[in-house]
């Protein structure tokens, strides 16, 4: 569970540089991704989801 919270606020802390350092870029990304068909965002999702899980995995497994 720690490393869940450790993950999740990395993860508002990169999004949060990138709205505040780059809102136009942001907001482009967003409207981009609105109009994006649902088959490939799935497809992308999970792929970085799996890639994410493995990361966490392989850090976890190796010493110190």
């Amino acid at each position: 569970m720690h490393d869940f919270v450790a993950a999740f606020g990395l993860l508002l802390a990169i999004e949060g540089l990138t709205f505040a350092a780059f809102p136009g870029a942001a907001k482009r990304a967003a409207e981009e991704v609105a109009g994006a068909p649902e088959g490939p965002l799935r497809l992308i999702g999970l792929a970085a989801a799996a890639a994410g899980i493995l990361l966490l995995w392989f850090m976890r497994g190796m010493p110190i």
